[in-house]
């Protein structure tokens, strides 16, 4: 493994790309032969951020008979590993754990450093890629331990795609000899097997290099792996006919790329937010809503196609909830106000100052309160499939009863194999989805969120009473609801629009809470935004 570390140097660096390790002026140290304590540092490391020992013991211990003493006892074998004569930087009081990472090096911030860098050196990058070619924490899974691996997988998820992030970027470097482009073109396209912009790079590169046959065989065997997926193939990478030289890498592909960065929150949790499309058209935020995943969705054979039609005309921005997705899923708060703070976070980290708003399902609530909170920066709201309120304002006693059984039931059932009862939502959500579409979604569900978040997500919606913000929306207001939706009546939707201020309604032909690609009703789903945005 090629290591990477922060520049300077740092007396102490923790590498966490394959076994974890923690080096002091270039020597390792051993390691304390407890998994679980090992499995500590390194979720210190990568946090970042003080952390409830009650949290923690939550984490990383079945309840045993004193888990803050377990807590105490791992600790005392991390002091002697990260402090030394010059500096304490475990730092642990009655509450709260953490360590100072001032001075210390890791390998993954490292790797966020470079694949951000707009001028970072190629051997950087190349060492860099080769660093995270290995898997994250290796050594350090606990599988009882439902918290803490969730957390991990998130992680690691981060680092597949930074990895691919920078192999796109030496990839389309100009500074590549023939072979080199040919040979990381590949590995991009083993990096990204299902961005099309990767594919028609390695298809074009090994054209250049003189081999058509075998290029055309690539494109085949890419082709291959889309069918099998679900997936319509995208064309291969040809070189156009009348130029005399291969485009210039930014204008290369048509396909709109997506590219995904994260943000820290004042809490230290990182949310993933992406973009996709043109810089320098008008942008279009998408508050969250539950069930997303930014790497999963844009690859989805349900809704990516949505995507990809608003990124055609829109720079879109959109992001993954905290606790689902590529986003931090241990968080300590999972509620409506930091679900309008995190909007507000990713519109500032994406540099938006005024945008058109996006709202899906209780996203639409989220939209609501920030669009009355800041009129300033809304100068479009448009909602679909939304809600004001959450059951607990609306719901009969009998209702209310039969929803705090899904509740238990979602506890118990979520991250089972056996989607049975994921089931029970996907068809609620997609009524008319094929078999293979339910099948996709019931697998989609179960990686995007643990069973603990799914549950606090549900209570939180539940929650969510924003009528009293309705009258207080300024901006112009589309309201678009599927007539025959099952899990959120369309009579909601003609709530808002009526509620609003001038608000417009459009109504959909479709029983789906979720749109499919593939229905005419997302088609004009799509018409219905892009004419309301261009008047």
């Amino acid at each position: 493994m090629c290591a990477i570390v922060d520049a300077g140097d740092p007396m102490l660096a923790i590498r966490t790309f394959g076994s974890l390790q923690v080096v002091r002026d270039g020597e390792p140290l051993p390691l304390p032969a407890s998994r679980k304590t090992r499995a500590l540092l390194g979720y210190l490391a990568l946090s970042g951020a003080p952390q409830r020992q009650e949290r923690l013991c939550e984490l990383f211990w079945d309840v045993p008979d004193d888990p803050r003493g377990a807590l105490r006892w791992s600790l005392s074998k991390l002091r002697p590993i990260v402090n030394d004569d010059a500096s304490v930087r475990l730092i642990a009081d009655r509450e709260r754990v953490s360590i100072d990472m001032t001075e210390v090096g890791v390998d993954l911030d490292t790797l966020r450093t470079l694949a951000d860098s707009e001028d970072a050196d190629l051997s950087l990058l190349r060492a860099a890629w080769d660093s995270a070619n290995d898997t994250l924490l290796v050594d350090c899974d606990l599988p009882n331990q439902d918290g803490f691996a969730a957390w991990l997988e998130a992680q690691r998820n981060e680092a597949a795609l930074l990895r691919m992030k920078i192999a796109r970027r030496i990839a389309l470097s100009p500074d590549l000899t023939p072979q080199d482009a040919e040979i990381w073109a590949l590995r991009w396209a083993k990096d990204a097997p299902f961005e099309a912009a990767a594919m028609q790079h390695a298809v074009r590169a090994r054209r250049r290099m003189g081999r058509p046959r075998e290029a055309d065989a690539l494109a085949e065997d890419f082709a291959r792996i889309y069918r099998e997926a679900g997936l319509e193939p995208p064309a291969p990478g040809r070189e156009p006919a009348a130029a005399a030289a291969p485009p210039a890498p930014e204008t290369e592909f048509r396909a709109p790329r997506q590219s995904i960065r994260f943000v820290r929150a004042p809490s230290g949790l990182s949310l993933a937010w992406a973009t996709v499309g043109d810089a320098a058209n008008p942008p279009l935020v998408k508050a969250a809503n539950w069930l997303s995943h930014l790497e999963l969705d844009w690859e989805a054979p349900i809704w990516s196609p949505l995507f990809r039609e608003l990124a055609q005309s829109f720079y879109f921005v959109r992001y993954d909830e905290r606790g689902c997705g590529l986003s931090d899923w241990d968080v300590a708060d999972i509620s409506f106000e930091t679900f309008v703070d995190d909007l507000a976070l990713v519109a500032d980290a994406a540099g938006v100052e005024r945008f058109p708003l996006l709202g899906i399902s209780q996203g639409s609530a989220v939209s609501i309160e920030f669009a009355a909170r800041y009129p300033e920066r809304v100068s479009h709201l448009i909602l679909f499939g939304g809600y004001a309120a959450g059951w607990r304002h609306t719901a009969t006693a009998a209702e209310a009863r039969e929803r705090e059984a899904v509740m238990v039931l979602t506890e118990q059932g979520w991250g089972r194999p056996n989607p049975a009862y994921r089931h029970l939502f996907s068809k609620t959500f997609m009524p008319t989805a094929t078999a293979e579409e339910l099948e996709w979604f019931d697998e989609f569900q179960r990686r995007t969120t643990s069973p603990e978040n799914a549950v606090r997500f549900l209570h939180a919606f539940a929650d969510i009473d924003v009528r009293h913000r309705l009258k207080d929306i300024a901006a112009p207001t589309l309201v678009v609801h599927s007539l025959n939706d099952l899990r959120v009546p369309s009579a909601q939707g003609r709530d808002l629009a009526a509620a609003i201020p001038n608000a417009e309604f459009v109504g959909l032909d479709s029983p789906n809470h979720l749109l499919l690609g593939r229905e005419g009703a997302s088609a004009d789903f799509i018409a219905a935004v892009r004419n309301f945005l261009r008047r």
